[in-house]
């Protein structure tokens, strides 16, 4: 044995795969970056009416918990007057926005579509607060930004992380104060159905129990962690993580 507790051969194994996990996680990365940058004007939509009245409908019905999530979110984070934020997997932005909006003195989104990226640039241009938000095109934690933020805003992207405990712990390295989280629910139904939705279109996609958000968060070192599930079709939940 070494005196790590783990024996040679063990060790040997675990760096022979290591390439392989690597390789995986870089073919995962490039299926939901392709995924999310062709339906990036599609999720653009959802938080400004732009879309039909009847897709108004369909989303008010059937996607409540979108909408639910970002009023938790911002509940959580109040006081934002003065803070900074990252918003991980920012999408088209409207997070960043309304946390500037709220008085953050500086609001960094971070998103590995490049059609993201874009529509959130000209939704901070739009709302005249592009000096308070930046916004980079890259993959967390690989292309995480330098420093600390005082909130980290994490909404629709554990679905699609394939590590989410060393995900975790790279989130609560950034974050001085409070982080927001959400969480997709298993259901007997809508589980296998959006796997297999999802599957067809080439993106990997994963979901959780209350229980293990809570043991995941807490090894992560976030503190007094609360989890609450969002009523509704989509029926996410929606985890507090406190780091101070």
């Amino acid at each position: 044995m070494s005196d790590n507790g783990a024996a040679p051969c063990d060790q040997g194994t675990e760096r022979s795969q290591e390439p392989l996990r690597k390789m995986l996680t870089k073919k995962h990365d490039r299926l939901v970056g392709t995924y999310f940058d062709k339906a990036a004007v599609t999720f653009d939509t959802f938080y400004d009416g732009k879309r039909s009245r009847f897709m108004r409908w369909v989303d008010k019905k059937f996607r409540s918990d979108m909408f639910e999530r970002f009023r938790l979110t911002f509940e959580a984070l109040d006081p934002l007057e003065g803070r900074t934020a990252l918003d991980i997997g920012c999408g088209s932005g409207p997070y960043v926005v309304e946390a500037a909006r709220r008085g953050a003195r500086q609001v960094t989104g971070l998103d590995m579509a490049p059609g993201m990226i874009a529509l959130a640039t000209q939704r901070a241009d739009a709302a005249g607060l592009s000096e308070k938000c930046k916004f980079t095109l890259g993959n967390f934690p690989k292309d995480a930004p330098q420093g600390q933020f005082d909130y980290a805003i994490v909404m629709g992207v554990t679905d699609y992380v394939p590590d989410t405990a060393a995900f975790l712990r790279a989130v609560a390295k950034l974050v001085k104060r409070r982080a927001v989280l959400s969480f997709p629910s298993k259901h007997w139904f809508r589980t296998p159905v959006r796997k297999m939705r999802y599957w067809i279109k080439r993106c990997p996609v994963h979901f959780f129990d209350m229980g293990q958000i809570e043991r995941l968060m807490t090894d992560a070192g976030f503190l007094h962690v609360s989890v609450e599930k969002i009523p509704g079709a989509g029926m996410d939940y929606v985890a507090v993580g406190d780091r101070a």
